[in-house]
């Protein structure tokens, strides 16, 4: 599509706190640098359908603060069939757009490799996932505040646990990913932490509370992610409430609530780092490419290795669990 000089801006899938302060960071930068930027709605679907629209810097004020998308977000499985495809690739080239930057999860990524192979457009991915779970960059936009936001909910959850000498098992979000659980779990000191990642027998897990009962352990705190396999956190509740008929059990998932909120600090600058780092990749030629961030610095990670290799947890985390429950 030859040189550069219009670049679109989408959020597709599963929206994050940070998402507005990289779509600020990617059209302020873009127009830094002299280029114009085209803000596209709904995601692959805004591409389907033209919801096409060109950003000003005035149009980012007071969003960097701000959860969710002003972008608005969609999952779509138009864009991933050849008409669709074909329908899109149609409107960048009627908006005269030859760039795209896709702020977004694996999903979102794999739309763009498929784009990219079939068309001659660049396609840049910003990881934007509360999940984590996205191979080359340490941490993803949003899974900062979702952390904070976990820890917050669990640590009121505690009060009124001890107060009733409760078993609660709470659900986290992470889809089929523990890194929501894990960490959280560290942080806010709790007993176990079920992920998908790790198969935990309930038999290890009724043993675990044993030896805590008679500790005297007034309380406990289990943190499920949302994709083990033993069943949710109502499952596994029932499984193993008929043991403990000492304790009063109870489950809350938190749910959506771990998506919403105004980001954090740290996503804020995440966000605002990845942004830039798009923008930088475009200009230094860069195409099918995730811009992460590794040991503090960016890294160029292809599509075709962050969307293919599975980002694996650390053990010596796990560790730490039972290590602090002694």
């Amino acid at each position: 599509m030859g040189k550069i000089h219009n670049i679109g801006v989408l959020t597709s899938g599963g929206d994050s706190p940070g998402m507005n302060a990289a779509i600020r960071a990617v059209v302020r930068t873009g127009i830094y640098h002299g280029f114009k930027v085209f803000g596209i709605r709904h995601g692959y679907n805004g591409l389907i359908y033209n919801q096409i629209k060109e950003l000003k810097s005035h149009d980012l004020a007071n969003i960097i603060q701000r959860g969710g998308t002003v972008l608005k977000t969609a999952r779509s499985k138009e864009f991933m069939t050849k008409e669709g495809m074909v329908t899109a690739y149609n409107n960048l080239k009627a908006n005269d757009i030859n760039a795209l930057v896709i702020i977004g999860g694996d999903g979102s990524f794999r739309g763009a490799l498929e784009f990219s192979n079939a068309y001659d457009i660049p396609c840049i991915g910003i990881p934007g996932t509360i999940d984590n779970d996205i191979f080359g960059t340490d941490d993803t936009i949003g899974y900062d505040t979702a952390l904070n936001t976990v820890i917050d909910a669990v640590d009121k959850i505690r009060d009124t646990a001890s107060s009733h000498e409760r078993l609660f098992f709470i659900e986290v979000m992470g889809r089929d990913a523990g890194f929501i659980a894990l960490r959280a779990g560290i942080a806010c000191g709790a007993e176990a932490v079920l992920i998908p990642e790790v198969d935990t027998p309930l038999k290890t897990l009724k043993e675990h509370l044993e030896n805590g009962f008679k500790r005297k352990k007034s309380s406990n705190i289990i943190l499920v992610a949302e994709g083990e396999k033993a069943g949710g956190a109502f499952e596994i509740a029932k499984a193993v409430e008929k043991d403990f008929v000492d304790y009063s059990v109870r489950v809350t998932v938190l749910g959506h609530i771990q998506r919403g909120g105004s980001p954090s600090a740290y996503d804020r600058y995440l966000a605002s780092r990845l942004g830039v780092a798009a923008i930088e990749a475009l200009l230094e030629d860069q195409k099918s490419i995730m811009v992460g961030i590794q040991n503090q610095q960016v890294a160029y990670v292809p599509f075709s290795k962050s969307v293919k290799t599975h980002k694996t947890i650390d053990p010596k985390m796990l560790e730490m669990i039972d290590v602090l429950n002694v």
